[in-house]
């Protein structure tokens, strides 16, 4: 009986330690290397440093971002389910090019169901919510002042998506995801605009207003107005202006 009293202990931690260590099991590194891939791919077509209809290079991609041809290859798969890759059975992948039409019809979509969003988000976000989007609205404002393109794409994307997810619709959310991929290296060309830049800065604090006031349509007509501006000044910037 004694025995068992010391020795019991020490299984106990034992074991105790052994689940602790199950518990904090971290993602094997494919996942990891897979997901960061996709990341650093889809900012490269965002930023034009891979352009539409450019072949990808496999090894020399490989190459820049350290990885084996297995988590590019998985990472290439997601982004052609995006519409950002095209996947050509015995050539290997392309960046998927846009023309002047189908931006203008995904910009004219992207107009509807952002604006719809933020008609229901102005009236299903909590106080809590709210206070989020006024510090993500001082975050996009501050990388402005900065300077900082890429980091504010990244974060005004997340402020778009919050209010999207605010509207509490799961239709509209999933429409939406399928949507924002396509768009994004279009809505960053945007901000190579400095005025655009500043206009969607003063566009945004207009819309969190109207959000604030709990006033959905003019939540939805606000937010309608800044994605049709956008999606002008990148038709404008190809050589076709919305009718």
């Amino acid at each position: 009986m004694a025995i068992a009293s010391v020795v019991n202990p020490v299984l106990t931690e034992d074991l105790t330690a052994a689940s602790k260590f199950e518990s904090e099991a971290i993602p094997i590194l494919r996942r990891s290397l897979h997901d960061e891939a996709i990341e650093h791919i889809r900012d490269m077509i965002v930023e034009g440093l891979l352009v539409g209809g450019d072949w990808i290079n496999e090894p020399e991609l490989c190459r820049q971002l350290q990885i084996s041809r297995t988590p590019l290859r998985e990472a290439l798969k997601v982004l052609a389910t995006e519409g950002l890759i095209e996947l050509v059975p015995r050539r290997g992948a392309r960046v998927a090019r846009l023309s002047t039409q189908e931006m203008e019809d995904l910009f004219e979509a992207l107009s509807g169901i952002e604006g719809l969003a933020a008609e229901l988000a102005a009236t299903r976000m909590s106080a809590a919510d709210f206070e989020k989007l006024r510090d993500m609205q001082v975050k996009i404002e501050n990388l402005h002042a900065a300077r900082d393109r890429l980091t504010y794409f990244h974060e005004n994307r997340a402020l778009h998506l919050a209010i999207v997810h605010g509207s509490g619709n799961s239709a509209l959310i999933k429409i939406h995801a399928q949507l924002i991929a396509r768009v994004s290296r279009a809505r960053y060309q945007a901000i190579l605009s400095d005025q655009r830049w500043d206009d969607s800065i003063a566009e945004h604090a207009q819309i969190l207003a109207a959000l604030e006031k709990r006033d959905g349509p003019l939540a939805c007509e606000r937010m309608r107005h800044h994605i049709a501006h956008t999606g002008k000044v990148v038709l404008a910037s190809v050589g076709k202006t919305s009718p």
